[in-house]
């Protein structure tokens, strides 16, 4: 990380965003160990400049840990844990985005929940529910399809709660977030595609998502193709260690793409905490949907989905120093270094 604090050398400065997907290890039915390894994570990307931090799926219970989901002793314990980690992180610049099981209304749902400087900002629950071959989440969860306006009791606070809440910083432009979790993104109609329309530049999706033979290559498929068709960045990260039991395997993959592009990842099946960083170029996306008619007609076509979203406004306080840049620049950017494609290029 570089010391200058002329403001024009910095990322922020040029209208980028700094990012990181996280895959820490998960221990069984254990939050406070699960938030101890958030928090190790949290801090590790304070220190890189991180101005959002996306870990996965139920990361603060784990994710298979079937019939545990609803005992009141483990769900406490969550609500405890949450809190704790809002305190501990108050003092450090990234928007987290954790997953956790909560409760409302007699009802249990999985949720992303984002923290800001020791505040939770808003809770999202998963809008579907896989209930096919080796998923069973209708078993423990509501659905949180058109949940909307609500609020929620969550680590001592009274928050938004739904699936129509976009993450935005006041004093970043373009620093605007939207949350959905695994199966929401195999849906036919992924609520982040609403989210974009309505003006949402970064999609996060938190995801358990255990891994079968091409599973991984799917995966990349759908982020890169959501996040070109909603010109937007679209997030991703998938439980690992930790998680895998004698029935199913997880990969831990987490990835970052712009337009379709592949900007940062993970390794898979790691042994230990992985984090992977991009700087978003946000300014480029906002100039891209306003060149391209289409996208805006969409919206129009969608009954306008920004009357039906919530911003939540938050003060992230972001750094205009000099922190070096997380992004690969093609000093050529029309002619290709890669042989194949530049083969394919000239071909064309």
């Amino acid at each position: 990380m570089h010391s200058s604090t002329n403001p024009f050398l910095s990322i922020h400065t040029h209208g980028m965003v700094r990012v990181a997907v996280c895959t820490p290890p998960v221990a069984v039915a254990d939050p406070r160990a699960n938030v101890d390894a958030t928090l190790v994570l949290a801090r590790e990307g304070h220190a890189a400049g991180a101005d959002l931090m996306l870990f996965p799926e139920l990361g603060v219970s784990a994710y298979a840990i079937d019939d545990l989901l609803l005992q009141e002793s483990l769900l406490c314990a969550v609500d405890e844990e949450l809190r704790r980690l809002k305190e501990e992180t108050a003092s450090l610049t990234p928007l987290l985005i954790v997953g956790a099981p909560l409760q409302r209304e007699g009802r249990l749902y999985n949720c992303a929940v984002a923290i800001s400087k020791g505040r939770v900002l808003g809770v999202t629950p998963k809008s579907f529910l896989p209930n096919y071959r080796e998923y069973y989440e209708n078993r423990w969860f509501a659905a949180g399809a058109g949940l909307r306006e609500l609020e929620i009791l969550v680590a001592g606070e009274r928050v938004p709660f739904g699936t129509d809440l976009i993450f935005e910083a006041a004093d970043l432009p373009g620093f605007t977030v939207h949350t959905e979790i695994c199966e929401d993104f195999w849906a036919a109609t992924p609520p982040s595609t609403e989210a974009a329309l309505a003006g949402a530049h970064i999609l996060c999706n938190l995801s358990a998502s255990n891994i079968v033979v091409g599973k991984a290559d799917e995966r990349a498929m759908l982020c890169a193709s959501q996040s070109m068709r909603c010109q937007s960045a679209y997030l991703y990260a998938a439980a690992g260690p930790g998680e895998s039991t004698t029935d199913l395997a997880w990969d831990g993959q987490a990835t970052i793409h712009e337009l379709g592009r592949l900007l940062a990842q993970t390794d898979r099946f790691p042994t230990m905490a992985q984090m992977a960083v991009a700087d978003i170029d946000v300014q480029r996306l906002r100039l891209e949907r306003l060149r391209t008619p289409t996208f805006n007609n969409a919206a129009v076509a969608a009954g306008h989905p920004e009357r039906r979203f919530r911003r939540i406004a938050f003060e992230h306080q972001p750094s205009f120093a000099d922190q070096g840049l997380q992004r690969q620049i093609d000093r050529f950017p029309f002619v290709p270094d890669d042989p194949a494609r530049l083969d394919q290029d000239c071909y064309e």
